[in-house]
């Protein structure tokens, strides 16, 4: 954009009477030019499911007028569905960050001023619970006020179709084309008075935790075991200052979870999430309390949830009384491999049960379905892709969905939800490790080396570089142009099977010069598949300037696993090196 336009852009933001005095102080106190040009050179994107930014004032900030501009062309898109569209309305959660519930409201208020009935959580609530909310109410959308697991300075909006999954890709752009329509920034807002005197706000929670509760409890396979047994249990969990407190504690606590202890620093909701550096469960650093108070309790299992629950990282404590950490790819796996194994023992596994993981994910996944007979589907990265098939087995009756995960840990059993679920996958976990525990006198990472025993020994890892602002997305665009250009016969002494470029739907199989088409929506990443199993991919973030390359690593034992990972990561990294930068 010219420099001409940022400067008008802020010229607008800075003396227009409709934002208000706050956001004008703000940006008339900024001296750095750079920082002035990185706030007003684009409009913050609205990507596939929704969008998430760094807090503050300017165009490519997250703040109530970009809210109510995205509203907005969300509320034009409801109302192209027709009047029922907007007499069922959407249902908006909001999580414990800075501003959340603020942005929450100012939603409702633009859909309100447009017609749309809304109806708002009257407390925070994780997101798993806003995707079951949207097909309990039969709304026709969903909006959820989150940034999920990044660092406090950030916040996001996430919308959510009438099937409860994620806005699908043409959704999407419709919403997108509906907010480039707009002429300037100036949205209407109902007075929150009239709105709720009107009945276009709605306050509603408890009928909706109840259900949800419910759900998550059918899901679970030995209820009697838990009565009886789950005392045995102890378990130690923190919500990292999100919203998982609550309903983490009350499903452990209501199915019999009485051993439970909940990390009392981080218990209560914290928009600065003051004692972590970042609340993500899949940051060993995230555990450090957590640990500490599982070492003092000799906790047999140690759980985190991120700040809107859709998240769970995973510690348990091996025979010599060490813990050992789980990445989402082995939590993914030992829950996949539970679920199925019990299933078949309790002869309730279906000729077409159905696990749907990502591209992203370990191919152990795929190995431990086919040793069980199950079908086995790859999607792109992101939940909603999972919530698409599961939504098409539904409609089109060719499998029936029983599990699903991506390597970012998260985790969905059940067609409750079309969104990953950490408070489903707390209560499942805690099952199967007290049915392990109690049934066949074993630990968690037992359970897990008994896995690679039976299906192969798998190391995955993954490497996210950030790359800010204007002249990281021009670097981005660099290093996928260059990978797509590189002709490479193995990657770390790893031969290549297959490459996979999914912006263009090929397989390219070069042993045998054959392409094939990739029957999955067209999406910037590119894959290399190793003869044997595991792979490396590059796929840069559609949420936050970062670039991410995944890592599968396939071998005959757990001891060379390392060794064959750094050559990989290695040879990869060095090939990008020089555009990546220093």
């Amino acid at each position: 954009m010219p420099q001409v336009s940022i400067n008008e852009r802020f010229k607008l933001w800075t003396e227009s009477q409709y934002f208000d005095r706050e956001t004008r102080e703000e940006l008339l106190g900024l001296k750095d030019q750079k920082e002035i040009e990185d706030r007003f050179y684009t409009d913050l994107e609205f990507g596939t499911g929704g969008m998430r930014g760094i807090l503050g004032a300017g165009t490519n900030r997250m703040n109530k007028y970009v809210i109510r501009k995205v509203t907005q062309g969300l509320a034009d898109t409801v109302k192209g569905q027709g009047g029922d569209a907007c007499e069922r309305g959407v249902v908006i959660a909001f999580d414990s960050r800075l501003y959340s519930a603020e942005f929450a409201l100012e939603t409702a208020l633009v859909l309100a001023a447009n017609g749309i009935k809304a109806y708002l959580f009257d407390y925070l609530r994780p997101t798993p619970e806003l995707s079951f909310a949207v097909r309990f109410l039969h709304t026709v959308a969903g909006v959820n006020i989150t940034a999920s697991h990044n660092p406090k300075e950030y916040n996001g909006y996430k919308v959510y179709w009438e099937d409860g999954g994620q806005i699908p890709p043409h959704k999407a752009k419709v919403i997108v084309e509906n907010i480039s329509r707009q002429k300037g920034w100036e949205i209407a807002v109902l007075a929150q008075e009239e709105a709720e005197r009107l009945g276009l706000v709605l306050r509603v929670g408890e009928e909706i935790d109840h259900a949800y509760y419910t759900e998550i409890k059918m899901q679970l396979l030995f209820p009697e075991l838990i009565r009886e047994k789950g005392k045995n249990l102890k378990i130690v969990y923190t919500p990292l200052h999100g919203t998982g407190g609550r309903p983490v504690q009350k499903i452990l606590e209501d199915t019999g979870f009485s051993s439970l202890f909940i990390v009392p620093e981080q218990e209560k909701p914290d928009c600065n999430f003051t004692t972590v550096k970042s609340p993500n469960p899949e940051d060993s650093c995230a555990f450090q309390l957590a640990l500490r108070y599982a070492e003092q309790k000799q906790a047999d299992i140690v759980l985190a949830t991120d700040p809107d629950a859709d998240r769970l990282g995973l510690y348990a404590r091996q025979e010599n009384g060490k813990y050992r950490r789980f990445t989402g790819n082995e939590i993914g796996v030992l829950l996949e491999y539970y679920l199925l194994s019990q299933k078949k023992q309790m002869g309730e596994l279906k000729a077409d049960a159905t696990v749907v993981k990502t591209v992203a994910s370990t191919d152990l996944g795929d190995a431990v379905a086919e040793g069980f007979g199950a079908k086995i589907v790859n999607v792109l990265v992101g939940f909603k892709y999972i919530g698409e098939q599961i939504k098409e087995m539904e409609e089109k009756g060719w499998g029936t969905y029983l599990f699903g995960f991506e390597e970012s840990y998260g985790y969905l059993a059940g067609i409750y939800a079309r969104d990953k679920d950490a408070v489903l996958a707390s209560a499942l976990l805690s099952e199967a490790a007290l049915y392990y525990r109690e049934k066949e006198n074993k630990t968690l990472p037992a359970v897990m080396e008994e896995i690679f025993g039976l299906y192969g020994f798998y190391k995955d890892d993954q490497i996210a570089v950030s790359l800010q602002g204007k002249e990281g997305k021009e670097q981005i665009a660099r290093i996928m142009d260059h990978l797509r250009k590189a002709n490479f016969d193995n990657i770390g002494e790893q031969h290549i099977r297959s490459i996979e470029d999914y912006l263009i739907s090929r397989r390219y199989v070069p042993e045998e010069n054959r392409e094939e088409p990739i029957d999955l929506p067209k999406e910037n990443v590119l894959r290399f598949s190793f003869s044997g199993g595991g792979f490396v991919m590059a796929r840069p973030s559609g949420t936050e300037p970062k670039i991410r390359f995944y890592f599968c690593i396939r071998g005959d034992s757990s001891a060379d696993l390392d060794n064959r990972m750094e050559k990989v990561q290695k040879d990869f990294i060095g090939s990008i090196q020089e555009l990546i930068g220093s």
